[in-house]
């Protein structure tokens, strides 16, 4: 599937669906809670239910009700599955899962689309041996399809979490392990989303000791209480609409935001703002307006899904922009540096590649109109779609589907604000 986009004048009020880090934590605390979880307005999407096929075959059952999902747990005995997991294209999925099913005993086999076949996953599998499993990519190669056979019993690790997701699997699973165990963490990227996993942790009554985030203290033999809890709006799929009004000068109202959540992408507003857009917050309401904007140096290391937008804003703003210090956004669905490199260089950018980020020397005029490939990465195809909107000459996406992978309602949200996007077969 293809976007069309044409350059377009946006208004109006975007309701920002639920966030796809907290949705799947959810489940993953639900699986592990005694009792039955209440979910509610969680984000329906196919990283989501690739989330919720894979809890219920360690052993959760599930009944969904209208705009939520209830969950019966499993108080932390996690079933052997029947088959073969497979997570689709959700890599969030994929980590907890490991941890997941570190604590069942017997083994699952965790596998996905051609993406998750290339996602790294080795340091991860290490540290389930080490706390007394054994885990294995079956290509040796450390990417899935990967074999993980527990019970773990708990005990030290040391991690390097090139991805947050690594250490949020851990903290999620081994306060059901037996044994108390230790985590040394010699790198952390993404800080924030750990902090999320540890506040998720602390509401459900189980605990843990943080040490600067550099070792982790976790009593073995606890147990998660059930919940009813509400998801909050994903910051994530919010800035390609704070991006979009940045770039075209129009203004949006963004309905949902908790600035006091834990996401953090929750920046992205703080940057466009010194990028020049006017940002103005109000309990859960987001109001930004598009004014001549200039570029800057900001760390990306705590927010990587950002790239992309933040790629396609410095695109349309005077001067330099240089988007630094993450280095794991090659790691996802695509080496989104290099990508976001190749596409916007169609489309008339002065771009370079750095080892760790991106240097884009921004005008005024923007991007011209073209064809470029989404790469099948959701977050890829949402930005270059938002580009176009600014774009003289309209702009032409491939991949588009990808966008349901997280963002399911992206194309019917953009034509609400009065996007000019089209889908073509």
């Amino acid at each position: 599937m293809k976007f069309k986009v044409n350059k377009s004048s946006l208004s109006g009020t975007i309701p920002i669906p639920g966030s796809k880090s907290h949705t799947i934590r959810a489940l993953a605390f639900a699986l592990l809670a005694r009792g039955e979880s209440l979910i509610e307005r969680p984000l329906f999407s196919t990283d989501t239910e690739s989330c919720l096929s894979m809890i219920q075959q360690l052993g959760a059952k599930v009944k969904k009700e209208g705009d939520n999902w209830r969950v019966t747990g499993t108080g932390g005995k996690i079933l052997v599955p029947d088959d073969v997991i497979d997570v689709g294209n959700s890599g969030t999925s994929l980590y907890i899962g490991i941890g997941l099913a570190a604590l069942a005993d017997g083994s699952t086999v965790f596998t996905g689309d051609h993406q998750i076949r290339s996602r790294p996953s080795q340091n991860l599998l290490l540290a389930i041996n080490h706390l007394g499993g054994n885990a294995f990519s079956t290509r040796k190669n450390g990417k899935p399809p990967v074999v993980v056979s527990g019970p773990i019993a708990g005990g030290g690790t040391t991690l390097e979490a090139v991805t947050s997701q690594y250490l949020s699997s851990l903290l999620i699973a081994l306060p059901c392990a037996p044994r108390d165990s230790v985590i040394d963490v010699t790198k952390l990227n993404e800080q924030p989303y750990v902090d999320m996993t540890m506040a998720w942790m602390e509401k459900l009554g189980v605990y843990c000791e943080n040490r600067d985030y550099r070792q982790f203290l976790i009593k073995g033999g606890q147990r998660y209480r059930s919940f009813s809890e509400a998801i909050p709006a994903d910051f994530s799929a919010a800035v390609f609409f704070m991006s979009a009004a940045a770039i075209t000068g129009s203004e949006l109202v963004l309905e949902g935001l908790d600035y006091n959540d834990s996401q953090g992408d929750r920046e992205v507003a703080n940057i466009l703002k010194k990028m020049g857009a006017d940002v103005k917050v109000d309990k859960r309401r987001t109001v930004i307006k598009g004014k001549k904007l200039t570029g800057g140096v900001f760390d990306l290391n705590d927010i990587p899904d950002s790239l992309p937008s933040l790629a396609v804003a410095a695109c349309f703003a005077e001067g330099e922009t240089r988007l630094v210090n993450v280095p794991q956004a090659r790691l996802k669905e695509t080496d989104r540096i290099s990508v976001m490199c190749a596409e916007l260089s169609k489309l008339g950018a002065d771009i370079q590649e750095l080892p760790d980020g991106l240097v884009i020397k921004g005008k005024s005029s923007g991007l011209s109109g073209g064809r470029v490939n989404g790469h099948y990465d959701h977050r890829v195809v949402m930005a270059l779609a938002v580009g176009g909107l600014a774009c003289e000459g309209g702009l032409e996406v491939d991949t588009a589907e990808a966008s349901a992978i997280t963002f399911p309602d992206f194309f019917d949200l953009m034509k609400t604000a009065g996007a000019d996007i089209t889908k073509e077969e």
